[in-house]
């Protein structure tokens, strides 16, 4: 079958004029490539954020090798690979984005689509696989998370809830007006934490997102926290859960957060949970911002995330003796040797397991 007779979401000739003698055919073909496979994708229904993040990474590939596709070699992918490694970048994200570029690849060498034929007629050359089992990272953990990334201690927690709970304080003293967003982020660094969300989950969180939960009516209209944008498969939609209170002073904040500190917001607050000056949505760059000033404060380490949140509700949950198959469902893991690994327990805990295991064989009742 030639090029001209494929018609595929996606192929050379759905994208590519004929006929037409381009000043600079190179670059014409390649963002052809592009336009094509972002057709393809979106036939598959990706969301647009994966395709538009995976050409993003394939751009920087292009910008790196100085050269198109068709051209590319297993010795390029190796160069690109160790620069990411001398920069720094975790395991999980130097993978990602040798996916993306295999990805293309895939796209760009399929036959279906025509652009082997098309690039071998005009330029000589045609694309091929550059990133190979052997020189590829591969996927050997559950969780590939920096192993710097931890959750805080107890006494950390408190510190950090703390130290926020003084800068909305400060605030009002010296009759700031940053003391209505301070709470917010007080607030907001709680919720985090209390219900164990990512940073997306939380920023999103609408009014309507909590609920009652009729066996547990003592946390009134906070029983249930409605999770709409948890963490989604590649190029599936956000996944959904409810996360049950736990903690009893959480649903007392948010109540005294919703009912008598955002109203100062005004009506152009909307129905976001937490919002801005200017009626927007606070962002996961403000979220980040947030904390990182209050750990740098503190005193902290500064590889800490806001998600060292998310690692702590994780930890002591199950220090405090809650089931495992409840917590994975509370933080939405889809296996338990996920939940596993963000599982840092702490010595106390330790140390009390061990004392309950020896317990029978040195003969103790108590």
């Amino acid at each position: 079958m030639s090029p001209r007779e494929i018609d595929e979401a996606g192929s050379a000739t759905s994208v590519l004029a004929s006929g037409v003698a381009y000043l600079q055919p190179e670059d014409a073909v390649l963002e052809a490539m592009f336009e094509g496979w972002a057709a393809q994708q979106r036939s598959r229904r990706l969301a647009a954020t994966t395709v538009e993040n995976r050409a993003h990474v394939v751009r920087r590939f292009v910008d790196f090798t100085n050269d198109y596709p068709w051209r590319w070699a297993p010795a390029d992918a190796e160069a690109w690979t160790s620069s990411l490694v001398e920069a720094g970048m975790a395991h999980s994200t130097i993978r990602n984005y040798q996916a993306a570029i295999a990805t293309f690849l895939g796209y760009a060498c399929d036959t279906r689509y025509g652009w082997s034929a098309i690039c071998s007629e005009r330029f000589g050359e045609a694309p091929a696989q550059v990133f190979h089992e052997w020189n590829s990272a591969i996927h050997k953990l559950d969780s590939e998370g920096r192993p710097e990334n931890r959750p805080l201690t107890r006494g950390e927690l408190q510190d950090l809830f703390d130290y926020a709970d003084e800068r909305v304080a400060d605030a009002e003293r010296l009759g700031r007006k940053g003391w209505l967003a301070a709470f917010r982020d007080a607030v907001l660094l709680k919720t985090t934490y209390a219900f164990g969300l990512r940073r997306r989950e939380v920023a999103m969180l609408e009014l309507a997102d909590f609920g009652k939960n009729p066996r547990a009516p003592e946390f009134g209209p906070y029983g249930v926290c409605s999770v709409r944008y948890g963490k989604a498969a590649k190029g599936s939609p956000p996944r959904q859960r409810s996360v049950l209170t736990v903690m009893g002073w959480s649903a007392a904040t948010l109540t005294e957060w919703v009912e008598h500190i955002r109203p100062a917001y005004g009506a152009g607050a909307g129905t976001t949970l937490w919002p801005t000056e200017r009626g927007g949505r606070i962002s996961v760059t403000a979220v980040n911002a947030r904390f990182a000033s209050y750990r740098d404060a503190l005193g902290f380490d500064p590889v800490l995330s806001p998600h060292c949140l998310r690692y702590s509700y994780i930890t002591h949950l199950l220090e405090d003796g809650f089931d495992q198959l409840f917590v994975q469902s509370q933080v939405g893991h889809r296996w338990g040797s996920s939940t596993a690994g963000y599982t840092k327990v702490g010595s106390d805990f330790l140390q009390a397991a061990l004392a309950r295991a020896l317990r029978p064989a040195l003969g103790e009742t108590h």
